[in-house]
């Protein structure tokens, strides 16, 4: 595509470019946009030919990112929080209120969301007068967010080169393998690396999370593993979709679902590297409403920590005993948070 330069990136067109990304689907995005959807199409092709390139690859089944729509995602989603910042800055100064008026709170996908859930209702009560905007992102892009200070608080996985960043552990979530019930892994209580070497797997787009792509690679190398990936979805609810249609092995984090799907067995990963941790990222001096959230989302994951150790306590008997076949003991139900 050769450039015909039109003028400015518009709002509008930031939004829809956006939308897609994170959709990777135009009718969710039309639809998560309340436009149409030959209006958004013909908006994300006006900012193609803007920019001379274009950002998506289109096909009758699939949209996917091009390398020049990977490379300018994490840019357009800080200009978008800093039209908002911009915005609410000038409506606070206009009233004379000094104070922070929003935070902005953004989360990758597969974090989970019901520590989140749980703590924003408490969050509001303490500060009626914020605006608290909740916004999907990925970690590096949270990175670059709060380095802007265009948002207050992230979470995300950890991840390296984060200077300037304040990284505090949520949690240490376990890799699990969703299989279906008839499949012959159904009733192993642990899955190693090794065992998966064959097998077609289901997981994230590396744009969506490549500090959990990474850490996946990682765990496969070390335990001498080929890591076969034959699809990828931008949410765990499409991964176990394909995995009751018979389409392969699906790999996520133990809190991505709340609840084992039904017809579908959840399996954690066994071995080195099949850990990570889901971190909270703030500035190095957060704002008092991006500290509380802090506070409230440590002390929520603490107190589910220990609830699930109550109802189903660690247990020894549940290592593999060979790699070849499960142990004697059936395989447990692997409840999520």
């Amino acid at each position: 595509m050769t450039g015909c330069y039109l003028g400015p990136v518009d709002r509008t067109e930031l939004e829809a470019f956006v939308a897609v990304a994170e959709e990777l689907h135009f009718g969710r995005a039309a639809e998560r946009l309340h436009r149409g959807q030959p209006t958004l199409s013909d908006t994300i092709r006006r900012l193609e030919t803007n920019l001379g390139g274009r950002l998506f690859e289109r096909s009758s089944r699939r949209v996917s990112l091009t390398a020049l729509g990977e490379a300018l995602l994490p840019d357009a989603r800080t200009a978008l929080a800093q039209l908002l910042r911009f915005q609410q800055r000038g409506r606070s100064l206009v009233s004379g209120n000094q104070a922070p008026t929003s935070l902005v709170v953004a989360h990758a996908e597969y974090t989970g969301h019901q520590l989140l859930l749980r703590c924003l209702p408490q969050l509001h009560a303490r500060f009626p007068d914020v605006t608290i905007v909740p916004e999907s992102m990925p970690t590096n892009a949270q990175i670059t967010a709060v380095h802007h200070e265009t948002i207050g608080l992230g979470i995300g996985w950890a991840t390296d080169d984060v200077d300037g960043v304040r990284t505090t552990v949520l949690s240490t979530e376990r890799f699990v393998a969703l299989v279906p019930v008839g499949h012959q892994f159904a009733q192993y209580p642990e899955l190693r690396a090794s065992e998966l070497s064959t097998a077609g797997l289901l997981t994230w787009p590396h744009q969506i999370n490549s500090g959990l792509c990474d850490r996946l690679l990682a765990a496969f190398h070390i335990g001498g593993a080929d890591l076969h990936i034959i699809r990828t979805a931008d949410n765990v609810q499409s991964i176990a979709a394909h995995v009751a249609a018979g389409t392969g092995i699906g790999i996520a984090v133990e809190s991505a679902l709340d609840h084992e799907p039904h017809g579908l067995r959840i399996i954690p990963l066994a071995g080195p590297s099949t850990t990570v941790n889901k971190v909270i990222l703030t500035s190095i001096r957060p704002s008092a409403t991006a500290t509380a959230l802090r506070d409230l989302l440590l002390r929520a994951s603490r107190d589910s920590a220990a609830q699930r150790d109550l109802i189903d306590p660690p247990r020894a008997d549940l290592e593999l005993i060979s790699s070849g076949a499960p142990s004697s003991s059936k395989s447990k139900s692997f409840g999520m948070s």
